[in-house]
C-alpha cells in the first residue's frame, strides 16, 4: 500500500481533510476512498493476496523461497467516489466512469 501504514491508519482524517479544503485528491489504495476519499488507482489487493497463497503453497509444497520468481502486481484497479465528487463540485467525465472498476454512489 502507498503510504505505508502510518497513513493508512489516518485514511479517515486525510480523505475528510482534502474534502473540507475541496482538494480532488488521488490515493494509491481504494481504502481512502472507501472513507470519502475522491478516487484511487493502485494495485488490487485481492490480486496481491492470491499471489502470496500462490506463493505460501508452493513453499509449502518444497519449493525454497531463494528459486521463486520475484512477481509485480499485474491487476490495478480504479475507484471513484461520486459522493465526495459532487461535495466538492466536481464532475467527473462520463468516460472516466466506464472506465473505473467500482464507482461509488
Amino acid at each position: 500500500m502507498t503510504g505505508g501504514p502510518f497513513l493508512l491508519s489516518r485514511r479517515v482524517q486525510l480523505a475528510l481533510l482534502a474534502a473540507r479544503h475541496a482538494v480532488p485528491a488521488s490515493y494509491g489504495s481504494r481504502e481512502y476512498v472507501e472513507f470519502g476519499g475522491l478516487m484511487s488507482y493502485g494495485t488490487s489487493l485481492t490480486d496481491v493476496l492470491r499471489q502470496v497463497g500462490v506463493y505460501a503453497g508452493r513453499i509449502l509444497k518444497g519449493a525454497k523461497p531463494a528459486d521463486l520468481p520475484v512477481m509485480q502486481a499485474v491487476k490495478f484497479e480504479l475507484v471513484i467516489n461520486q459522493l465526495a465528487a459532487r461535495a466538492i463540485d466536481l464532475t467527473v467525465p462520463p468516460t472516466l466512469l466506464a472506465r473505473a472498476d467500482e464507482v461509488i454512489e
